[in-house]
């Protein structure tokens, strides 16, 4: 079942498509994953693709998975995402994760999967049924020109809308990296749970842990977010250009 396009929904993509044309910024979706690897190769060198969106390890396509990418005037990529659905039925996600966490690392060299480890949150023991896993969150450091405006949010909820549409799923879910977390970017991104302690990552020869939190949306909780004012999202309003 897909989310039926409601008068809120249209409203949201139109204010939305507003504003990302005010800055200038061309916004594509796309089901193929080799394609997906090839832009990342070329124009995002610094961060390589996430696992849980590899082709070679995942079995992706137009039916369980979809990538966004954002461009500048120029054509420079400056934002990514990704999301791909997970049927878990009746098994929760703190099951699925225990023995399946090590396919969700971090796209960080040198990790020791042996003693990095998966602890069950409380929000984790009871997600289950039809999940969007939500991943490859990237912007461009380009100078500030698109942080601290409210553009990541309003990007990040293009994309949540897109899986909402396309798959009506029970939770959405991703991991944020602690550092990352305590910025505030869990609300920015507009997850509504956002629980420390879930992962713990080890890199070889070093004995500091990479925490990583799970953030996640109920079904309710997304459709509600998707429907406040997105234009509220930016500093400043964005006013339509002249034709």
């Amino acid at each position: 079942m897909t989310l039926q396009p409601r008068n809120d929904s249209a409203q949201f993509i139109a204010t939305s498509r507003d504003i990302l044309w005010e800055n200038d910024i061309d916004v594509t979706i796309g089901t193929n994953f080799d394609e997906y690897q090839e832009i990342l190769d070329r124009d995002r060198p610094t961060q390589a693709m996430g696992a849980p969106f590899n082709p070679e390890l995942h079995n992706l396509n137009p039916g369980n998975a979809f990538w966004l990418t954002g461009r500048d005037v120029d054509g420079r990529l400056m934002h990514t995402q990704a999301a791909r659905l997970i049927d878990l039925r009746q098994e929760t996600l703190a099951d699925y994760m225990q023995h399946k966490f090590r396919e969700f690392p971090p796209a960080i060299p040198d990790l020791d999967l042996d003693r990095s480890r998966f602890r069950a949150s409380p929000g984790a023991k009871h997600i289950k049924g039809r999940v969007i896993y939500h991943g490859e969150v990237w912007m461009s450091p380009n100078e500030g020109r698109f942080r601290g405006n409210g553009l990541s949010s309003v990007l990040a909820r293009y994309g949540l809308l897109t899986a909402m549409q396309r798959w009506n799923p029970d939770y959405l879910f991703g991991f944020m990296a602690r550092t990352v977390a305590f910025k505030g970017f869990a609300e920015r991104m507009g997850y509504m749970h956002n629980e420390p302690g879930a992962l713990r990552w080890y890199r070889h020869g070093s004995d500091m842990p990479l925490e990583g939190f799970l953030s996640y949306l109920t079904n309710e909780e997304a459709r509600y977010l998707l429907e406040m004012p997105v234009s509220d999202l930016v500093t400043l309003p964005a006013t339509q250009k002249a034709a």
